[in-house]
C-alpha cells in the first residue's frame, strides 16, 4: 500500500518561511506527477503546487513567486518551500500525485501551516 507522509509544518509569523516534506514509499515521486494541496477551514481542498515527471512546475496564482515545489528522486521526497507566509496561506497541508493528470492515491494525514502573529 503506497503511504505519503506529510511533514515540516508548524506555527509561522506572516512573512516567515516553512518547507515541507513529503515521503514517499517506493518511487511514487519519481514516476508521477505530483502535488501539493491544502485545505482551510470550512474550504474545498486545493492544488497549489505540481511537478510533473519531467520536473517541470506549475503554481497557483495565490502562491507563484512564494513557494517552490521540488523533488529528491533518490530519496524518493517531494517538497514545498514557502516563503513570504501569509495568514490566508494557514491550512492542512498534504501531497499527492497531480489530480489533473492522474487518480490521486490514499491521501495522508496532512501537516498543518499556520501564519499568525
Amino acid at each position: 500500500q503506497v503511504q505519503l507522509v506529510e511533514s515540516g509544518g508548524g506555527l509561522v509569523q506572516p512573512g516567515g518561511s516553512l518547507r515541507l516534506s513529503c515521503a514517499a514509499s517506493g518511487m511514487i515521486t519519481r514516476w508521477n506527477a505530483m502535488g501539493w494541496y491544502r485545505q482551510a477551514p470550512g474550504k474545498q481542498r486545493e492544488l497549489v503546487a505540481g511537478i510533473n515527471r519531467d520536473g517541470t512546475t506549475n503554481y497557483a496564482d495565490s502562491v507563484k513567486g512564494r513557494f517552490t515545489i521540488s523533488r529528491n528522486n533518490a530519496k524518493n521526497t517531494m517538497y514545498l518551500q514557502m516563503n513570504s507566509l501569509k495568514p490566508e496561506d494557514t491550512a492542512l497541508y498534504y501531497c499527492n500525485t497531480d489530480s489533473r493528470i492522474q487518480a490521486t492515491l490514499q491521501w495522508g494525514q496532512g501537516t498543518q501551516v499556520t501564519v499568525s502573529s
